[in-house]
């Protein structure tokens, strides 16, 4: 019998057996047959055919015998598993080709993606230009030269600069040991080049070798010489120790070398050998860290520099540098202060940068994040997950400069656990999870959140959404309408970083955060402290906006594994305090995600309770009592209130109301035992990319947001009150003394904001005023908290706000001053402060009392008008008041609509005049786009004047919240708007009254025009408006004139008065207000002394020039001789003194002999003699 080839036969063996196998004549365990033509209707024939030579184009088949035609069926066999198809993770929206075009390896896609090796790093060497045709080749054997072995030896000693010709014999090479030659006798031929090598050198002369270097040098890489060098110092090195030279080293010779260029060509690497001999001395065995002993493996060799590691580290200090030094933190998050020394065996030192240092960077932590080793990786995630859950505490912002998170997330923090997150090892997975639930989520804002949800409206909440940031898409500039991209596509045309540094959480779901988030709830089935944090994580996504709520419920089977796992219809007692996994039992947790979807809108309610299940759940764990449920009594507790919050919610959408039926005799047993849940708190830190609520800190100085507050029980009492009331109001005096009986006063609630009991003493008060004298004493109260409440009303509260301003806020019945005499006080205020004074200022101020009595008789008129300029809030009011008045198959959705700011701006009582002003437009200069005032705009202005002039003397404080220079900017808008409108008389009288008040001297003081105007960049601009159009359309008016001239005052800005006196300075001849008219003391505009040189020169160029004169402008005329007089007869070293003499001398041609007289008069400053000019 023949026996099969082995794998150790030769090829010999292989010989004989074949010729064995052919003497034999055995058959062939395999054929060669021709495949038949069955179009041709050929048959299949042997190898043997005598057609195969003619037809040897055609394809051979191999056939083995007894190989059925069917594969056998492997149905009774298991099925096979493959080890790495767990590892991969796979999306259902994933295309197939795509995917198997990622993981082609042919050598097509090899070929199709070629990518070019980057040379942009490496150096090109340019030839030298010289005066031939063609650059000199090199060769390496010239005549009249030495012919040397290029072995590596003979390499080395050209390299290495020669000072003496004095070459000791040596026996053999020392760079190479010629190993890799092949034949018996290597070594010997490696000796005999050797010794070849060293004739030649010896037989050459000091020159010669000096230019063989150079060439050797120019044909050489630079790394390759260096690396030579090197080995040459390490030679150097070791031979140092021992008393005799070794045989075969050359000596080094300290010989001072010629002033040639080839001394200069290699004077820099002898004193980089030098350098490296006096770094790396050999240090005796007393100065090591430790003794090397001879039994030691691997210690005949020392390296001093790897055993300094070894050494007791110095202790820490503070650099000597007013630099901000690198924050280092523990495994704990805490700031390790650089002066603290922290023993080493809390593992906090390594060999980074600053290794005396204990602590981590947070550089070093994102590098140890991705380390290959599991525990690094774990320690450093849950090392950042402590830093920013300390970092929303708010514990470093008095020791770090900047914002810890912003920091992390610039970083690419976020890619970071993403990419964490598709770890392999669970303990990795786990820690990502943490991390992101510190970075996402805000526990005190959850409490917070949870603590409201019993008040009024307190189940619905604002989304979590960053501010919007309009960006300018340059592709899109002079492109249709219908041609531009819309938002959506711009969006999904962004990438994923792009997205994440504007809104994380759209980062996020961008990256397919859910459908992990999911894996690992359905699969890996991780610790119950990660499914929490799991389960925070997709609350907070739910919080951010209706779309993100969505999205969660669209994620294949998410909601079915939460359901399934976390909130079962049955389930069994654990049989720890603390079980191993929650798989399998109901979380409080879970409810409280049902609960915020829910409250996304009226569509992801339904589809919870119909589609899910939830109606089954809320009815499982309603019927019972907290102690039935199986579960530890605190998280029975928090699961039946988190239920009975998911069922109030759908009940606000008119959904679940069958439940009511089922569960009423239950609801009454149980709810007395839901009110005393506690939770934990941390403190927010929120960035413009995740924000948050804005209430830090609030568990400190905790308010009405407490278990223990009444103000959930007094908002749904005033509620029902005021339902009751408005179905009988003869109950409404009655409830009132229900409010004030006993001494209790209401009105410290009222100042304190109560949203619903706040309703219902406005409404009583709208009714009871005009007919109970007792209630209308405290009518100004109660308006002055109306206008301080209505600035602050957030979206969603537009109702409230429509409310306050149609009942109270311009009724008269509100506003006793005027008709309990306040007109006439203020005329006999008036009155008596100008005989005190004796000074009247025109106009003054004892036609005020008038225009208050004409106010008053228009106040229905002028609520009319700014309820016309508010009508673009319809639509919310209409939304806003259905949810007020709890209609609820009108209420789409429990999430109040995006928070860009208050409803109503704290300036509305401007509104009419800047509405009025935006419409019409300012083009440049200040000239106007529109000539004639739309119809109704001399009305609507008259009332806004009215009403801002009786909130002035009746209601200062409610307009506190307005600076005083962004009145003095808006009030100016009334110049810009239109060429006459400043004209009329109503208008004008108006304008006076409020110039009077704005200038007072108290308010002077507080109005800065330094700071920019809210909805400015500067007053400066404005001003330069004002200028355009004063000298445009004012015609001298005395009223505008006065506008112009206030911002001129010595403390505010030279550029003002620049403008003035170079820009505009044609309007000098028409500004003729007096100093009665202007009512503000002049020292506001000659003190201090002018120290402004260019100012100066404008000032005396203005008067020599006859641009300024008394008789056109005397309030400027005045304060320009004021500063000039003051600067020629100043005593200021710190001026120049050749711009006096210049003037002093300039001064003597002038014509005019008053003028003269007046600049050399040496007190003009002072201030009886200025008025002399009025």
């Amino acid at each position: 019998m023949l026996r099969r080839p082995k794998p150790t036969d030769s090829e010999a063996d292989l010989l004989r057996e074949q010729e064995q196998f052919l003497v034999s004549g055995a058959p062939s365990a395999a054929n060669v047959v021709r495949r038949p033509d069955k179009r041709r209707g050929e048959a299949g024939g042997e190898a043997g055919d005598q057609n195969r030579g003619s037809e040897g184009d055609q394809r051979d088949v191999v056939t083995i015998e007894d190989l059925p035609d069917q594969l056998p069926s492997l149905t009774p066999a298991p099925p096979k598993k493959s080890r790495f198809k767990g590892s991969r993770v796979t999306f259902e929206d994933d295309d197939a080709e795509e995917r198997l075009d990622r993981h082609d390896i042919h050598i097509s896609a090899v070929l199709s993606r070629i990518v070019e090796r980057d040379t942009s790093s490496t150096p090109v060497n340019l030839p030298a230009f010289t005066g031939m045709a063609f650059p000199k080749v090199l060769h390496l054997l010239l005549p009249n030269t030495h012919v040397l072995t290029l072995c590596f030896y003979c390499f080395y000693c050209l390299v290495v600069p020669l000072h003496s010709l004095e070459l000791p014999t040596v026996s053999g090479p020392r760079l190479i040991s010629g190993q890799g030659l092949a034949g018996p006798n290597s070594s010997g031929e490696t000796t005999r080049i050797h010794r070849e090598n060293q004739a030649k050198l010896q037989a050459m002369s000091e020159s010669e070798i000096i230019e063989e270097q150079k060439k050797l040098l120019s044909q050489l890489d630079s790394r390759l010489v260096e690396f030579v060098r090197s080995r040459k110092a390490q030679s150097v090195l070791s031979s140092a120790s021992s008393s005799k030279q070794p045989e075969g080293s050359f000596p080094l010779v300290n010989r001072d070398s010629d002033s040639s260029s080839a001394a200069a060509l290699f004077q820099k690497p002898k004193v980089e050998m030098e350098a490296e001999e006096k770094e790396l001395p050999l240090q005796p065995a007393e100065d090591l860290p430790v003794k090397p002993q001879k039994e030691w493996v691997h210690m005949d060799k020392l390296e001093p520099e790897k055993l300094e590691w070894m050494r007791d580290l110095p202790a820490p200090r503070r650099k000597g540098t007013k630099k901000a030094m690198q924050a280092r933190f523990d495994f704990a998050g805490n700031l390790i202060p650089p002066t603290e020394d922290l023993p080493t065996h809390l593992g906090l030192h390594h060999h980074g940068e600053e290794p005396e240092r204990a602590g981590y960077s947070l550089q070093e932590l994102f590098l140890l994040s991705r380390s290959q080793v599991i525990q690094q990786r774990s320690l450093a995630l849950s090392t950042l997950a402590n830093i920013l859950t300390k970092a929303r505490a708010g514990e470093y912002l008095s020791v770090l400069k900047g914002s810890v998170m912003s920091t992390l997330l610039d970083a690419g923090l976020l890619f970071l656990l993403r990419f964490a997150l598709d770890d392999s090892v669970e303990g990795v997975m786990s820690a990502a999870v943490h991390a992101l639930k510190a970075l996402l989520v805000c526990e005190e804002e959850e409490e917070c959140l949870d603590c409201t949800f019993s008040w009024f409206r307190g189940l619905s909440t604002f989304p979590l959404l960053p501010s919007a940031q309009e960006e300018e898409d340059e592709e899109d500039e002079g492109l249709d309408e219908s041609m531009k991209e819309t938002a959506k596509e711009k969006e999904e045309r962004k990438s994923d970083h792009e997205v994440a540094r504007q809104d994380v959480v759209k980062g996020l779901l961008k990256m397919k955060l859910l459908p992990r988030l999911r894996y690992m709830l359905e699969v890996i089935r991780p610790s119950p402290r990660v499914v929490q944090d799991v389960l925070d994580v997709l609350t907070r996504i739910a919080r951010h906006s209706s779309s993100s709520a969505t999205q969660v419920l669209d994620c294949p089977r998410l909601m079915e594994t939460v359901m399934c796992n976390f909130l079962p219809t049955s389930w069994s007692a654990p049989s720890l305090p603390q079980p191993h996994t929650v798989h399998g039992l109901p979380l409080a947790s879970a409810m409280k995600l049902l609960r915020v979807l829910a409250a996304s809108g009226r569509h992801a309610c339904a589809r919870l309770l119909n589609s899910l299940g939830v109606s089954e759940r809320l009815s499982c764990l309603l019927s019972a009592e907290p102690r039935e449920l199986l579960l530890d009594q605190t998280q029975a507790l928090r699961i039946t209130t988190e239920a009975y919050r998911l069922w109030t919610v759908a009940a606000a959408y008119g959904q679940a109301c069958k439940l009511f039926i089922t569960l009423s005799f239950f609801i009454f047993r149980s709810s007395s035992v839901v009110c005393n849940v506690q939770s934990s708190h941390l403190g927010p830190d929120s960035i413009p990319s995740l924000p948050g609520l804005a209430c830090p800190g609030w568990r400190d100085r905790p308010g009405l947001v407490v278990p223990s507050s009444p103000f959930p029980l007094l908002s749904g009492l005033g509620l029902l009150l005021k339902t009751i009331m408005g179905i009988h109001k003869g109950l409404i005096c009655k409830v009132w003394y229900i409010l004030y009986m006993d001494g209790l006063d209401y009105s410290r609630w009222i100042i304190t904001g109560l949203g619903a009991l706040l309703d219902v003493v406005f409404f009583c008060h709208l009714v009871a005023v005009p007919i109970d004298p007792e209630v209308a004493k405290h009518a100004s109260l109660y308006h002055q908290v109306a206008l301080v409440l209505l600035p602050w009303l957030l979206p969603g509260s537009e109702y409230l706000a429509h409310e306050l301003l149609s009942t109270i806020i311009f009724s008269k019945d509100f506003i006793s001053e005027g008709h309990s005499g306040g007109p006439e006080a203020i005329e006999l205020e008036e009155l008596k402060l100008h005989e005190e004074t004796q000074h009247h200022p025109f106009p003054s101020l004892q036609t005020v009392g008038t225009i208050l009595r004409e106010a008053c008789i228009q106040l229905p008129s002028i609520r009319g008008c700014f309820l016309t300029h508010l009508a673009h809030l319809e639509s919310s009011v209409l939304v806003s008041r259905d949810a007020f008045l709890g209609r609820n198959p009108w209420i789409n959705s429990h999430l109040l609509p995006e928070l860009t700011g208050p409803t109503l701006p704290s300036d509305w009582p401007f509104l009419p005049l800047v509405s009025l002003y935006e419409r019409m437009g300012v083009s440049d200069g200040g000239g106007l786009a529109v000539e004639e005032l739309p119809p109704g705009a001399l009305p609507a202005v008259t009332h806004c004047l009215q009403w801002l002039l009786l909130l002035e003397i009746w209601r200062e404080d409610a307009l506190k919240v307005i600076p005083p220079v962004a009145k003095l900017a808006r009030l100016s808008c009334m110049f810009l708007c239109s060429s006459d409108l400043f004209l009329e008389r109503p208008v004008q009288n108006l304008i006076w009254g409020l110039f009077r008040l704005l200038t007072r001297p108290s308010k002077l003081d507080s109005l800065d025009l330094n700071i920019p105007p809210p909805g400015l960049a500067s007053f400066q601009d404005l001003y330069s408006a004002l200028l355009a159009q004063y000298e445009a359309v004012s015609f001298g008016d005395r009223l505008f004139g006065c506008w112009v001239l206030l911002p001129l005052q010595r403390r505010y800005s030279t550029a003002m008065r620049l403008a003035v006196f170079g820009e505009h300075v044609g309007m000098l001849r028409s500004l003729g207000v007096t100093l009665e008219q202007l009512g503000i003391p002049m020292e506001r505009f000659t003190s201090p002394p002018e120290d402004s040189l260019p100012l100066l020169r404008l000032y005396f160029r203005s008067l020599v020039t006859g641009t300024l004169k008394h008789c056109w402008c005397p309030v400027l005329y005045v304060v320009a001789l004021s500063h000039i007089n003051s600067f020629i007869f100043s005593q200021d070293l710190g001026l120049p003194s050749y711009n006096k003499t210049h003037i002093y001398q300039v001064t003597f041609t002038v014509l005019c002999k008053s003028l003269r007289h007046h600049l050399l008069c040496s007190f003009m400053n002072d201030e009886h003699y200025l008025f002399l000019f009025f």
